[in-house]
C-alpha cells in the first residue's frame, strides 16, 4: 500500500496537445482500433519528435499539479488500445475486419488471420522515456486481454476465448518487461469487461489470471462506462467489478463522478487498493474542490482510506489541456485537505 493517504494519478491519457492531434477529428469518431495517421497533424518527419515533445509536457504538468504517480499521458497513442494489439504477430492491419463497438456500433478493427504472438517489446521504449523524464513513481497502461479479443474479427481461432488465451500470453510478456524497465505500475485497460459482463466472467477473468500470471510488479486494470466526450447515456452500477477479487491484481481502477455512482460495489474488493474516479470529465469545468471530496467521502463509506487513491474518470485526452491541469490541481488540493481532517 501507499506510505501517502490519498494519493493521486491519472487513469493513462492525458490531453494531448492541439498542435499534435487534430481534436475534431479525434472526437467525431469511435476510438480507433486499426491505426489512424490522419489524426496527427505533424509530418512524418516531425512526428516521433512532436510525441515526444508531448509527452515531456504531460509528465510536466502531472508533477506540477502534484500527482504522486505520473504516466506519459499515452500522447504517442491514437487509442488505449490500438498501439500494442495491432504490433502483434497474427494480425492483419492492412485488410482490416470489421466488429461491433462497446455502443453496437460497428467500427474497423484488426483481423486475426494467424497465431497471435509477441516477437519482442512493444511500450518499453515508452516506458524507458517516461523513467528517464519522471521525478515521481511511474505507471504505463496497456490494453485487457479480453478487451483485445472484443476489438478485433476472429478468422482464425475457434472462439474468442482461445483467441485472449493468446492474447494474455502476450501482454503477460509485455507486462514483465515493462516492470524490467523500472516502470513502479502496469495498469490494463479492459472497459468490455464492463460492456460484456457475461462474457467477461465465461473467459475473461481466466485470460486476465494468465496475463498476471508470474508478475511480481504492482498491477492495476481500469473497468470504465466509456468516454464521457464520446457516450453521454451511463449506467448508475457496474455490472462486473467484484470478480477481479479472485485474481492478483493490486488495484482496481474505476470511475464514480460521471455516472454519480453510489460505490457500494467497492465491498466487494476487500483485498484492493481502489483507484477512484472522482473528476468529471463529461463536465468541461474545473471540478471544486468541495465536490471531489465528496466524492471520496462517498468511497470512504466501503473502503478504508488507506487503499483509495484518487484519480479522474478516464478521457483525459478529449479535455482541453488548460481544464485538464487545473481539474489535478484541484484533485490534489483535495486530497491534501482529506489529509488534514482524516489523516
Amino acid at each position: 500500500m501507499s506510505k501517502t493517504l490519498f494519493p493521486c494519478t491519472i487513469v493513462g491519457s492525458y490531453a494531448q496537445p492541439d498542435w499534435l492531434m487534430d481534436k475534431a477529428k479525434l472526437k467525431g469518431r469511435f476510438p480507433p482500433r486499426v491505426r489512424a495517421r490522419e489524426l496527427w497533424r505533424p509530418e512524418d518527419e516531425f512526428l516521433r519528435e512532436a510525441q515526444d515533445d508531448a509527452v515531456r509536457l504531460a509528465i510536466m504538468d502531472q508533477e506540477e499539479a502534484g500527482l504522486d504517480v505520473v504516466t506519459d499521458g499515452e500522447g504517442r497513442r491514437e487509442s488505449y488500445s490500438n498501439q500494442f494489439s495491432n504490433a502483434l504477430e497474427g494480425i492483419d492491419i492492412d485488410n482490416p475486419g470489421q466488429a461491433l463497438d462497446r455502443s453496437g456500433e460497428p467500427v474497423y478493427v484488426p483481423r486475426i488471420v494467424g497465431p497471435i504472438r509477441r516477437n519482442g517489446p512493444i511500450c518499453v521504449d515508452d516506458a524507458k522515456f517516461l523513467i528517464e523524464h519522471a521525478h515521481r513513481q511511474t505507471k504505463i497502461t496497456v490494453p485487457g486481454p479480453f478487451t483485445m479479443s472484443q476489438q478485433a474479427q476472429n478468422d482464425y481461432y475457434p472462439d474468442r476465448a482461445a483467441a485472449a488465451m493468446d492474447y494474455a500470453a502476450a501482454l503477460n510478456a509485455e507486462i514483465k518487461d515493462l516492470h524490467a524497465a523500472g516502470i513502479d505500475i502496469v495498469s490494463i485497460d479492459e472497459p468490455y469487461m464492463q460492456a460484456r459482463a457475461d462474457e467477461a466472467r465465461d473467459y475473461g477473468v481466466e485470460a486476465f489470471k494468465r496475463a498476471l500470471e508470474g508478475v511480481t510488479g504492482k498491477t492495476c486494470v481500469h473497468i470504465c462506462f466509456g468516454y464521457a466526450a464520446l457516450i453521454h447515456e451511463r449506467p448508475h452500477n457496474y455490472h462486473f467489478l467484484p470478480e477481479l477479487e479472485s485474481t492478483s491484481v493490486n488495484q482496481i481502477s474505476m470511475e464514480t463522478a460521471q455516472s454519480n455512482l453510489d460505490p457500494k460495489v467497492l465491498e466487494g474488493l476487500p483485498s484492493k487498493e481502489i483507484l477512484l474516479g472522482v473528476i468529471n470529465l463529461a463536465d468541461q469545468g474545473v471540478d471544486t474542490v468541495e465536490a471531489i471530496k465528496e466524492r471520496v467521502r462517498r468511497g470512504l463509506k466501503y473502503v478504508d482510506k488507506e487503499r483509495i487513491v484518487l484519480a479522474p474518470d478516464c478521457g483525459m485526452k478529449y479535455t482541453p489541456r488548460a481544464v485538464a491541469f487545473a481539474k489535478l490541481r484541484n484533485m490534489v488540493q483535495a486530497a491534501e485537505e482529506l489529509r488534514q481532517e482524516l489523516g
